[in-house]
């Protein structure tokens, strides 16, 4: 196993989680139940299934576009995404709105 891509693969997941919606979510639901573990262990089994999912579809596309290809999709992609966000939140004035509530 190659423990230098393990660890980079933990801390990059671990810190994009970090305030994720997801995280969000689990604090939501845990704080609304007196069940904590099962809420744990129903975000974790999500989380893990979600993450083989992801790993399963990226070998398998890797295998049949070449890498370089895939990150200028994911990145366009991730440009597309965060363009539209503040494009939206700047359309309907929530961005002037929450620096005066601050």
């Amino acid at each position: 196993m190659d423990l230098s891509l393990l660890i980079s693969t933990f801390l990059t997941v671990f810190l994009a989680e970090l305030g994720d919606k997801t995280q969000l979510a689990t604090v939501a639901l845990s704080g609304t139940s007196d069940r904590p573990l099962a809420v744990f262990l129903g975000s974790s089994s999500a989380l893990v299934l979600a993450s083989l999912l992801g790993a399963m579809a990226g070998g398998s596309i890797a295998s049949l576009i070449p890498t370089e290809w895939l990150q200028l999709v994911a990145a366009v992609g991730f440009l597309i995404i965060g363009s539209q966000l503040l494009l939206r939140r700047n359309s309907d004035g929530s961005a002037e709105d929450d620096l005066v509530d601050s």
